[in-house]
């Protein structure tokens, strides 16, 4: 097992093990299982199609760890897309996906929680642009856990649904098990609802709201060969982002409150923009971007100084993402002469889930 410290201060100290397990064998039901469901297996195939998320930032890092979910954050969905494909069946499980240990995982998890006893038959796909802050993971699973929701007549609510892949949110590794990873809501709950969403603690979502319709996102990613994976993500969020959290949290509340949602509410992009480059240097955002070093902030200052008016690093990084009226022609030559690229182009996503019946012959 590895084990990781945590330090919050000079006497806040923790150590963390990461203990990693068997696909079903650690499962928190959350007490949906005390409620009797009534299922409706339905005929044919369930499809949904998820839009990825734009994970801007966390709101206190001392409110979650790896196997306890929450610590609120704001995001936004966009047009990027991983679908799910369910087929009820008489028993037993098959699953078409790369990953199969996580889809795996949480069909158990479903089907403990709520006393479904039949078989899945499970095809996913993902949007394939990994380890640049689209969400992957989260995405793939709010698509399948959807889907399987739907499948056996929507016994559980989206909220719930949320909740269960939250306490239950796992990565894979390299020998087929699993280990507990973060999570806050954000990607689940943009990716249902669409447009941007203000998450609080315990994946409660507290506001959301559409985002920058009709306005172009664009991913660019800076030259950088830190890794912000496994151990090394780790020591990021849960030490230096940790300590400036206990100076920045309040300030973060107040400013999603008070100022982004009004914001949201107006469509004022460009006041949305400054309230998130604000962020950049506050809590987990400022150790997130300062792992990548200061050339990070070097470029996000160029982009604002060339008038786009919204600038954020999504995730751990180090993707900088852009919404703009710029389409990508336009924002290609202007950030040419500073050395980046536009790694992919987009738009907000403010549907959220897309859900399709097949009945077979």
């Amino acid at each position: 097992m590895v084990i990781m410290k945590i330090r919050g201060g000079d006497l806040d100290l923790v150590e963390y093990e990461f203990k990693t397990f068997q696909p079903g064998t650690i499962i928190k039901t959350l007490g949906y299982e005390k409620k009797k469901y009534t299922f409706k297996p339905c005929k044919g195939t369930i499809t949904v199609v998820a839009p990825a998320r734009i994970h801007l930032t966390v709101l206190d890092m001392n409110r979650f760890a790896p196997d306890h979910p929450g610590g609120g954050g704001i995001g936004f969905a966009i047009q990027c897309y991983c679908t799910a494909e369910v087929e009820c069946t008489k028993t037993g499980l098959e699953i078409d996906y790369n990953r199969e240990p996580i889809i795996r995982n949480f069909v158990e998890v479903f089907k403990r929680s709520t006393g479904y006893r039949g078989g899945f038959r499970i095809r996913a796909t993902d949007h394939q642009h990994k380890h640049v802050g689209l969400g992957s993971t989260s995405t793939v699973m709010i698509a399948v856990a959807t889907a399987l929701n739907e499948a056996v007549g929507s016994p559980l609510s989206n909220n719930q649904l949320r909740t269960l892949i939250g306490h239950n949110y796992v990565e894979e590794t390299a020998d087929g098990s699993i280990a507990f990873g973060f999570e806050t809501g954000v990607g689940p709950a943009v990716s249902t609802h669409g447009g941007m969403a203000v998450m609080g603690d315990e994946l409660v979502l507290a506001y959301h709201h559409p985002f920058a319709e009709g306005k172009h996102v664009h991913i660019v990613i800076p030259p950088t060969d830190i890794s912000s994976a496994g151990t090394k993500e780790f020591d990021l969020l849960m030490n230096k982002a940790r300590t400036l959290y206990y100076r920045d949290r309040e300030l973060k509340a107040y400013m999603f409150l008070m100022d982004l949602i009004p914001a949201l509410e107006r469509e004022d992009l460009q006041k949305i923009g400054d309230i998130v480059w604000e962020i950049e240097f506050r809590g987990s955002k400022r150790a997130e971007v300062e792992h990548h070093s200061y050339g990070i902030y070097h470029y996000m200052s160029l982009l604002r100084e060339a008038g786009l008016e919204f600038v954020g690093m999504s995730s751990v990084g180090p993707s900088i993402a852009v919404v703009t009226i710029k389409d990508r022609k336009a924002l290609e030559k202007l950030i040419k002469p500073m050395g980046l690229t536009v790694a992919i182009s987009t738009k907000v996503d403010n549907r959220g889930l897309i859900i399709t019946h097949k009945i077979g012959k």
